[in-house]
């Protein structure tokens, strides 16, 4: 599978999309021009790359749609060489963004399928993220912590305690939370026991699963 002009006008049209929807970071609208979501993508949903649809990914599990994608990468704030954890990496794409982005990616993935798949494929597409770990989100990546951002990608019940202790002072945690309906959560660590929390409204995620390995 090759990336052609016409997947890159494809993508500078879904850029220009999701800058009607209201995704204003131009870092973010770049790193979805750059990547081509059709190869993270099974070869059945190939043809659907660039409409603003979540897909099926195996595993249950599902790849966001490019909206909820450059949202949650926007309420990061990342700035080059920033440590992002991110908990859940599924297809990878929303890695690929966050390594765009200029971000230290240390990312974790509970389902095995998922997890070999996807650490074969971002190195054959020139994405490295600085960790890949197969293992449980819930509890984060506390021997690699302080991050400057987490990022949870599916849906979480609660929010972890394991990831508010992980951030820095000034870290920003970005957390769908709910079980069916999920609000899109930012969390920014003001000091060691503080956080300034604000709501952004309802989003659909597939369950953060825990204790699977």
């Amino acid at each position: 599978m090759k990336d052609t002009n016409k997947h890159q006008g494809l993508r500078n049209q879904l850029a220009k999309q999701l800058q009607e929807k209201g995704i204003t970071d131009k870092n973010v609208l770049d790193a979805i021009k750059k990547i081509p979501r059709h190869l993270f993508l099974n070869s059945s949903f190939v043809d659907f790359a660039y409409q603003d649809k979540a897909f099926p990914i195996g595993a249950g599990q599902t790849i966001s749609q490019p909206y909820t994608v450059a949202f949650q990468s926007e309420l990061l704030q990342v700035e080059k060489d920033h440590k992002v954890l991110e908990i859940g990496t599924g297809s990878g794409y929303q890695t690929a963004v966050l390594v765009t982005l200029g971000a230290k990616v240390f990312t974790i993935e509970r389902q095995n399928e998922l997890f070999k798949k996807t650490s074969r494929l971002l190195p054959t597409l020139g994405y490295r993220p600085k960790l890949f770990v197969f293992g449980d989100g819930y509890i984060g990546l506390e021997k690699e912590a302080p991050f400057d951002s987490i990022i949870v990608t599916a849906g979480a019940p609660i929010i972890p305690q394991a990831l508010l202790s992980q951030l820095k002072i000034g870290g920003r945690l970005v957390i769908p939370v709910g079980d069916d309906i999920q609000i899109m959560t930012l969390l920014v660590r003001k000091n060691e026991t503080q956080f300034e929390k604000t709501e952004f409204g309802d989003f659909r995620f597939v369950p953060l699963l825990e204790n699977k390995n």
